[in-house]
């Protein structure tokens, strides 16, 4: 196959571009209304990055705490957020949490209970009660199974090894998109009334991520950039405080906020149990941006372990405990020959979640352009400045219910005579790329860059060094570019990761280089406080020359019912754990 040929041509109502959690909730929304859809997924049905939360999912369902009520869940939301949340998008996903949870424990999912029989709750950091459901420590894959499932008895399609790389568009509406396809090696091209991303976020631009290398690198905001979305808070990556040290094959791979949660300590290389000099209150239950900015500092004081780590130990209790509660982390280290029960595990920073995403209207998904929704990490409003633990897997079910029925309503309110869009006789030439040979090589400099110039802590001197780096990588790949049709499918689907690893990233450093304060996630050292003068969010978006362009928004307010919650003054007591 040339780059240009057109292998198939496929129809559908909805197209939706992701088949995790987020995108699988849409289809069956959209499914019970009979509706027409499609999911399409670059990895098999079933291993979506939903199976990596591990640790739990939020509802205020009160089983443990029964003074906690969504109004609270909201405030915590807010709070961890660092106030520039979207407050419509919190009061949607924190109020429709419990009416998910308890489908989704309908539909199978095996969540852990209580001797009463009641779905079981435990603490997560920066939560003031107990909220967070969970199944062990593997609630995501349990979700994803149990979606799964969902979509399989009500006959929803999903066609994996599909790489979306293109939406098309006519007339200012999206109709369809071009995809690479893996497994037959060919081009298919899409036609549809409206599409749905719901390809995840972008934490995996940087070179230790809790995510697979090849995956959460900003597919989303390409493809929606490049329609004329818009996006919004790109500074704000969530760098978790434990990812694992080695071996290298495992370095990044999340070790579970449970852990933390469960009673877990963190100590330096001496032994030390460090937190009580940066959250005495909070300890190792502090916000995740707090506690990863804490392990960073202490390994630059030369407190770390030699391969720059710090210890995370939950070998006071009980092995039975640890197997009951911790099941996959007790599991995996003893693959590897440890037993945390007896040993601490050695633990880093590592990339985890993108809070910026594209501009949605939460209660509906949509983006501003016509055709155009998207759900998920894909878009940016939830989290604010910092996602709080718990919170991404319920804003998949809740907002990709919300999605699918009004995309439901819209597609049904229209004349039963409108046909799909024909793209078939249309000419869409893709996109002009600058093809190289050894895409991979490039991706992995870019990662490190990331990682070293727009990582944990920034400064501007940092920052300009790092997108100048970009910016001659970008020319150096214009000089070396090869014809697509010289190149192999497999370089051509790595080719497109590069394309994206790139957009992304600089804008990324782009948007931190914008925000001078530190506020939540985004830390400057060379502007530490956090400033009312930015309490804002910014908004990219393309000019009429493809050239990038930012605005500031003003945050709306928050309802009369969550600001009582925040004024009421609700928080963890750490010491409820000694």
């Amino acid at each position: 196959m040339t780059f240009q040929d057109v292998d198939q041509d496929l129809t559908t109502d909805v197209l939706i571009i992701g088949a995790g959690a987020a995108g699988i909730r849409t289809a069956v929304a959209l499914k019970q209304a009979g509706v027409d859809c499609l999911l399409v997924s670059k990895r098999e049905f079933g291993d979506a990055h939903t199976k990596m939360a591990a640790g739990g999912i939020n509802a205020s369902l009160g089983n443990l705490d029964p003074e906690d009520r969504w109004e609270i869940h909201a405030a915590d939301t807010l709070k961890e957020g660092h106030f520039v949340n979207d407050p419509k998008a919190v009061e949607l996903v924190c109020k429709n949490a419990p009416q998910a949870i308890e489908e989704l424990a309908q539909w199978g999912c095996p969540f852990n209970t209580t001797e009463e029989g009641k779905i079981n709750q435990r603490f997560f950091g920066a939560q003031s009660f107990r909220r967070t459901c969970y199944v062990g420590d593997h609630t995501g894959k349990a979700i994803l199974d149990t979606l799964v499932q969902k979509a399989k008895d009500m006959g929803i399609k999903c066609l994996d090894g599909k790489y979306v790389f293109e939406l098309l568009k006519e007339n200012n509406k999206i109709i369809g998109a071009l995809a690479l396809d893996q497994k037959e090696k060919q081009l298919i091209r899409f036609a549809s009334k409206y599409t749905v991303i719901a390809a995840a976020g972008y934490a995996s631009i940087y070179s230790r991520s809790s995510s697979r290398k090849d995956e959460n690198l900003g597919d989303a905001m390409r493809l929606a950039l490049r329609a004329g979305a818009k996006l919004k808070d790109m500074e704000m990556v969530q760098f978790h405080p434990t990812g694992m040290v080695k071996p290298e094959e495992y370095e990044g791979k999340l070790v579970t906020e449970a852990v933390r949660g469960e009673g877990g300590h963190l100590l330096n290389a001496d032994g030390k149990r460090f937190m009580e000099n940066y959250s005495p209150e909070m300890m190792e239950l502090d916000a995740r941006d707090e506690v990863a900015r804490a392990i960073a500092k202490e390994i630059a004081k030369g407190n770390g372990t030699e391969d720059k780590g710090v210890f995370l130990d939950i070998s006071h209790k009980e092995e039975d405990f640890i197997k009951k509660k911790l099941p996959d982390m007790y599991e995996r280290f003893e693959s590897l020959g440890i037993n945390i029960a007896e040993k601490a595990m050695e633990v880093a920073p590592t990339s985890h979640y993108s809070m910026g995403g594209l501009v949605i209207d939460f209660e509906n998904g949509y983006t501003g352009v016509p055709g155009l929704y998207a759900v998920g990490e894909a878009a940016c409003g939830l989290h604010g400045a910092n996602r709080l633990g718990g919170n991404s897997l319920i804003e998949t079910v809740v907002l990709g219910k919300l999605t699918g029925e009004g995309l439901s309503r819209k597609i049904l309110e229209e004349s039963s005579e409108q046909k799909n869009n024909s793209v078939k006789e249309k000419n869409f030439k893709p996109s002009s790329f600058p093809w190289q040979t050894q895409p991979e090589e490039i991706i992995e400099e870019i990662k490190l860059l990331m990682w070293e110039h727009a990582g944990i802590i920034r400064t501007e001197e940092n920052l300009n060094n790092g997108l100048q780096k970009l910016e001659e990588i970008e020319i150096g790949m214009k000089e070396n570019a090869v014809e697509a049709k010289s190149l192999d499918f497999q370089i051509k689907w790595k080719n497109l990761d590069l394309f994206t690893v790139l957009e992304v990233s600089k804008l990324v450093v782009k948007a931190a280089k914008e925000r001078k304060e530190s506020r939540g996630a985004h830390y400057r050292d060379d502007f530490p406080d956090k400033s009312e003068d930015w309490k804002v969010n910014l908004i990219w978006g393309l000019d009429e020359e493809g050239g990038l362009q930012m605005q500031k928004a003003e945050i709306p307010s928050i309802s009369k019912k969550v600001q009582e919650a925040l004024d009421e003054g609700h928080s963890l007591d750490y010491h409820q754990l000694e």
